[in-house]
């Protein structure tokens, strides 16, 4: 068992996790260190900008780093999906309102080159086509169901190479697993990774075929279900159900469907999430104007903390630490937001109900985790002690959103790592106890002697009777520390 000795990093102990998505600006070993020093939890690799060889690179540096600094960063790999996008051109085009325009599979004169083969036979007359974010506006007129599709500019714009093309009305063929993320989750399943983004989840089928690959290479990635498509929101509970967890990628979803309806279907989403023990993400514009500015702005204030009030186990940020000019300051200020509104009365802490579970195998675990977060509220316990073998009960209590920091024992490095995507917990290793008696005992004088409790404080410890079985949570220890 080790601490981080670094006392910067032990003061900037927060519930609410920090993913940072990993690219030019914070690629050096120098400044991975740097952002994990300063509250990073998780690091994203962005497979859609990402090389092979480039992030082969950034997770042996973050390996070395974990190592340096007795931390457990996560590692996410976000694969990039079927992203529709139109083609090159010379120089941008300006499409004007009312004028009509052809889309064609192949590059043609006098068309736009769109990157889907099965767009003609996808749309039909009257659906809407979204350009660049949904800047840009289309309608369809027509399509010859082969190559070539006509459409009318409904909102005008500046069309530049590459944009995305979102089609929110449009039920499409795509499979949810590209040729190129089949070839990156390749790569990742080859790779300490825990866990894994599915872009552009539509159905909790989409999770089963990517859980099926996994299993079939016997490896234990964990898959965060992204929502981004009206379609996912359409079948979210399954979706959550199906998933290891969640993510709320908000600029496509914000393009899917309607932009005022986001905010409410955030809330939704996290709430249920919780309520299903599933950690859960917010993602996209959180501090966008720190990519190039060294200050937030008063809405992404709000923005950042709302999400911490709602409850989410993380929030991520985007071009902010890859791309940006100030990838510290805008860690700093998510850290410095999270942390003020956890210690304030508005902090996510509460006993929260859950689902009712019958005939289910863990229902005395369940039981125990909720009755653990349920006494720590009560009693103001400063700690709940999990010792954990699959990160099962750690999670669970987690979901409970209890009052107290959950400091998680194991042995299991991934484990570890996994579970800095989740809120309130803190990992350490730990492979020494033989008996109940003797781990509660060490965990505690550990925790004692690191200043993370106090003489006086009372503990929860959570594990399974008799140790070396290793089975599921069936004790529940409260204590006074002497």
């Amino acid at each position: 068992m080790k601490p981080n000795t670094n006392t910067d990093f032990l003061l900037m102990i927060r519930k609410t996790k920090i993913i940072a998505t990993i690219g030019p600006a914070t690629s050096s070993k120098q400044m991975l260190k740097k952002i994990i020093e300063k509250g990073v939890n998780v690091c994203r690799i962005n497979f859609s900008h990402s090389s092979h060889d480039d992030a082969k690179k950034i997770i042996s540096r973050i390996k070395e780093i974990n190592q340096e600094l007795h931390v457990h960063t996560a590692i996410l790999a976000d694969l990039q999906g079927p992203k529709i996008r139109v083609g090159d051109f010379e120089k941008p085009i300006r499409l004007k309102k009312g004028e009509e325009i052809v889309f064609s599979t192949k590059k043609t004169k006098n068309t736009i080159h769109i990157n889907y083969t099965k767009f003609p036979k996808d749309v039909v007359v009257g659906d809407r086509i979204l350009l660049d974010d949904g800047k840009i506006s289309l309608e369809v007129l027509s399509t010859n169901k082969k190559n070539q599709v006509r459409l009318r500019v409904v909102f005008g714009g500046t069309l530049k190479s590459n944009k995305g093309v979102n089609l929110p009305n449009t039920k499409i063929s795509l499979p949810c697993l590209t040729t190129k993320d089949k070839k990156d989750l390749r790569f990742v399943l080859e790779q300490k990774i825990e866990w894994i983004g599915l872009s552009f989840v539509r159905s909790a089928k989409d999770i089963k075929t990517l859980k099926q690959i996994i299993k079939k290479q016997k490896k234990h990635h964990r898959i965060i279900a992204k929502i981004e498509k009206s379609e996912a929101i359409k079948s979210i509970d399954s979706v959550i159900r199906e998933a290891d967890a969640i993510m709320v990628a908000r600029g496509d979803l914000g393009v899917e469907i309607p932009s005022h309806k986001v905010p409410v279907l955030q809330k939704s989403i996290v709430e249920k999430c919780i309520k299903n023990a599933k950690p859960v993400v917010i993602a996209t514009q959180m501090l966008e104007s720190m990519t190039t500015s060294p200050t937030a702005t008063r809405a992404e204030y709000n923005d950042v903390a709302n999400s911490v009030i709602d409850g989410a186990d993380a929030l991520m940020l985007s071009g902010e630490t890859s791309v940006g000019k100030y990838p510290v300051k805008s860690i700093n200020t998510m850290r410095n937001i999270i942390r003020d509104v956890e210690r304030s009365e508005h902090n996510i802490s509460k006993n929260i109900e859950q689902l009712p579970i019958q005939n289910n195998k863990r229902i005395l675990s369940n039981a125990i985790c909720h009755n653990a977060s349920t006494i720590a509220k009560q009693i103001n316990a400063k700690a709940i002690i999990t010792i954990t073998y699959s990160g099962f009960n750690t999670i669970k209590t987690s979901s409970f959103r209890p009052t107290s920091f959950i400091y998680a024992f194991t042995n299991n490095h991934t484990i570890l790592n996994t579970l800095s995507l989740v809120w309130g917990v803190r990992g350490f290793y730990y492979d020494r106890g033989t008996t109940t008696d003797q781990t509660i005992s060490e965990t505690k004088d550990f925790l004692k002697k690191n200043k993370y409790i106090k003489k006086g404080d009372y503990v929860i410890n959570l594990a399974s009777m008799p140790a070396q079985e290793k089975g599921m949570t069936n004790m529940l220890k409260l204590s006074k520390v002497i």
